[in-house]
């Protein structure tokens, strides 16, 4: 992203952003609700068009992008699923197929092998044949990963994907993420205001409330002064730390 602006109607929402994603990193972006952080997302999809600046893809501007299939994004579905939804694991997983496959046309042996095996990487070979609507939210979670892990991305992007998930399956969601940067180098692109897990595991960090406040490696952000932090946010805030 290179001067990147944009704004609804007359509100700025992002004011000149200027970072890039080396490819192979793990992201974390953070920053206050009404940051930007989501437009950020948007833009980078092609879902919304900069008002200023430019975004690039591999080199390529966002808008004349062709390989679609090399991003993978997973949303906040935890609070939002309809747990009543007929669909299996499975067919909710092929589902990340369809801009390779094609709109009605059937999946041949291989699609099927790439569906089970993109379900077995996120741990969750036993619940193929159950009904998604079954699964808690941190598995429902899993399983959005393997949707979006089944076309074979280079970038993935999850958006706030914890929200409503208990603290135990968010260190597992999290230690799945490690696993899959680590032993498939895929280029990670994590939105979340769980700081303290996400210094854990990103490479890189970038804090986003309008503008640009930070950009860097989390022993970086962790030498930040509450003031700096404080500055960040938009109001007060304390560091507390715990020793255990």
């Amino acid at each position: 992203m290179k001067n990147v602006t944009y704004a609804y109607e007359d509100k700025i929402v992002l004011d000149h952003i200027n970072f890039e994603i080396p490819q192979g990193s793990l992201m974390g972006l953070t920053g206050p609700n009404g940051g930007g952080k989501t437009t950020l997302i948007k833009l980078l999809l092609g879902i919304l068009k900069p008002d200023e600046g430019t975004i690039n893809i591999y080199e390529e501007p966002v808008s004349k992008f062709k390989g679609r299939s090399k991003i993978g994004f997973v949303s906040q579905k935890a609070n939002s699923f309809n747990r009543g939804f007929p669909a299996t694991v499975f067919e909710v997983v092929s589902t990340g197929l369809t801009a390779k496959i094609g709109y009605f046309k059937f999946m041949n042996k291989k699609h099927k092998e790439k569906i089970l095996h993109a379900i077995d990487q996120v741990g969750m070979s036993e619940y193929t044949y159950q009904n998604i609507g079954n699964l808690s939210g941190g598995q429902q979670q899993r399983i959005f990963i393997a949707r979006a892990l089944v076309s074979d991305p280079e970038l993935l992007i999850l958006d706030e994907p914890t929200v409503g998930i208990d603290y135990e399956n968010v260190r597992r969601f999290y230690d799945l993420l490690h696993q899959l940067h680590e032993k498939r180098n895929i280029t990670l692109l994590l939105v979340t205001h769980d700081t303290g897990i996400m210094t854990e595991h990103a490479t890189d960090i970038v804090c986003l409330n309008k503008t640009l406040h930070f950009h860097g490696k989390p022993e970086e952000y962790h030498s930040l002064s509450e003031k700096e932090l404080s500055n960040f946010y938009g109001y007060p805030v304390h560091i507390v730390e715990h020793n255990h």
